[in-house]
C-alpha cells in the first residue's frame, strides 16, 4: 500500500463490536480479570489500554519495527531511553540537539553515565568517539538537527556504532515516517515528540519510542511503566486521529517550506538560510539520499544580530511567535531567546546558534501568503 493509505488503514480495523470507523476512547483505568493474573491482554492503564494499544500498533508499522511504546510528552520517551542506561555507561550524542536532550543527558550524567557530544555530521568525528575513551553503548542521533537543521549520515553512522556493538538511536520528530525511515536504515530505535508533526494539530502532547527487535522493545517497555509516563487513552485517540493526515500535511509542509528556503536565501536582509533541500546545504546530498523531502523547519540567520531578529519576529502577522512546531500552524521561535535560552552564550555562539538566529516552523497556509508575511517583515 502507498504511505495515504497505510496512514488511514494500517492498523486501524473497524471495531469488531460496534462497527465504529474510528478507533474507540477506553477511559477505564482497569480491567477485570477472570481469575488472578488471568486477563484479555489489559490489567491496569498505566501498563497498558486498548486505545493506546492501537496508537502503538500504528507506530510500529509505519516506522518498520517491531513495536513501539507511547509516552504522555517526548521528554518522556526520551528519558525512558536514557533511563535504560545504568552507571558505567558511555553515551554518544550530537552536538546540536533539542535542548530537552541536552538537559536530559546532564542528568544522566548525574547518575554515572558518561556523555560525549560530537558532530555527528562528520563520520571520522563519531568513528573516533568510538575508538578513544571507553566503550560506546548508544549513540543518539537527531537529522535534520534542532535548530541548525544538520544532517547526519544514518547508515555510515549506525555502521560505525554497531562495528563498536553500540545500539542507535534516531530522533526523528522533524521528518517523521513520512519522509525518514530510521529503523530501515540500521537505527536501533526511533524517538519520537509525537506533539509535533504525527499529532499536528498543536492540541496534544505525547512521546513514542520505535524498536527494531522485540528484546529491545521490552527492556524499554519495563521502563514506560516503571517511570508512568504515559498517554491518557483521549490523547491516544488524538494521535491516532493526526496520523490519518500525516501524508498530506507533511507534503504541504515540505513543499511551502521548499519555497520559503528559496524566498530566504539571498535575501539581503538574511545572512544565511538552513534548509537540507537547497542545494548548497552541507548536508544536501546526504538528506537527499536518505529523506523522501527535505521536511518543514527552516532557519534563517537576520543581518543586525539580536534586535534586528527580535524585530522580524515580532512583524510577523502569520508565523505566530511560539517554541512548538509541526502544526498546521506556522510558528518562529528565536531560540537565543526561547527554547535554548539556557545554553551559555558562549556555548550558543559555539554551537553555531547566533542571536541572529530565527527558527521557522513551516505551516500548511498557502505559501504565497507566507512569503508575503516574510516579505513585510523583512522590509
Amino acid at each position: 500500500m502507498e504511505w495515504d493509505t497505510r496512514l488511514i488503514h494500517e492498523g486501524q480495523d473497524t471495531d469488531p463490536l460496534t462497527g465504529a470507523v474510528n478507533v474507540p476512547v477506553y477511559l477505564s483505568t482497569t480491567f477485570r480479570q477472570s481469575s488472578p493474573g488471568v486477563s484479555k491482554g489489559f490489567v491496569y492503564s498505566r501498563t497498558g489500554n486498548p486505545t493506546r494499544a492501537a496508537l502503538e500498533r500504528i507506530l510500529a508499522k509505519l516506522e518498520s519495527g517491531a513495536g513501539a511504546l507511547a509516552f504522555g510528552s517526548g521528554l518522556a520517551a526520551i528519558s525512558a531511553l536514557f533511563m535504560s542506561y545504568p552507571a558505567g555507561s558511555r553515551i554518544v550524542a550530537g552536538d546540536d540537539l533539542y535542548h530537552g536532550s541536552t538537559r536530559l543527558l546532564d542528568v544522566a550524567r548525574t547518575h554515572g553515565v558518561k556523555v560525549d557530544f560530537v558532530d555527528t555530521t562528520r563520520l571520522a568525528t563519531i568513528r573516533r568517539s568510538f575508538t578513544e575513551g571507553a566503550s560506546v553503548n548508544l549513540l543518539y542521533l537527531e537529522t535534520p538537527t534542532n535548530p541548525l537543521l544538520k544532517i547526519t549520515d544514518l547508515r555510515g553512522a549506525i555502521a560505525i556504532a554497531h562495528r563498536g556493538r553500540a545500539r542507535v538511536a534516531v530522533d526523528n520528530t522533524f521528518a517523521s515516517p513520512v519522509l525518514q525511515r530510521p529503523l530501515e536504515l540500521g537505527a536501533d530505535v526511533v524517538v519520537h515528540s509525537t506533539t509535533k508533526y504525527i499529532g499536528g494539530h498543536s492540541d496534544v502532547l505525547g512521546g513514542a519510542l520505535v524498536a527494531r527487535s522485540r528484546s529491545v522493545l521490552e527492556r524499554l517497555r519495563w521502563f514506560q511503566n516503571t517511570s508512568g509516563g504515559v498517554p491518557s487513552p483521549f490523547d491516544s485517540y488524538l494521535m491516532i486521529r493526526g496520523i490519518r493526515t500525516l501524508g498530506v500535511r507533511v507534503r504541504q509542509h515540505a513543499e511551502n517550506a521548499a519555497r520559503i528556503a528559496r524566498f530566504l536565501n539571498g535575501h539581503p536582509r538574511i545572512a544565511r538560510t538552513l534548509y537540507p533541500g537547497l542545494p548548497r546545504h552541507p548536508g544536501h546530498a546526504t538528506a537527499r539520499r536518505q529523506m523522501d523531502l527535505y521536511g518543514g523547519m527552516v532557519s534563517a540567520e537576520v543581518v543586525g544580530g539580536r534586535n534586528a531578529a527580535m524585530r522580524v519576529a515580532r512583524r510577523l502577522q502569520l508565523f505566530t511567535l511560539g517554541e512548538s512546531l509541526g502544526g498546521v500552524e506556522s510558528l518562529v521561535n528565536h531560540p537565543a531567546t526561547m527554547t535554548h535560552r539556557d545554553l551559555p552564550a558562549a556555548e550558543r555562539k559555539q554551537k553555531g546558534i547566533s542571536d541572529g538566529l530565527l527558527r521557522f516552523s513551516v505551516g500548511i497556509e498557502d505559501a504565497e501568503d507566507l512569503i508575503d508575511d516574510l516579505r513585510q517583515a523583512l522590509s
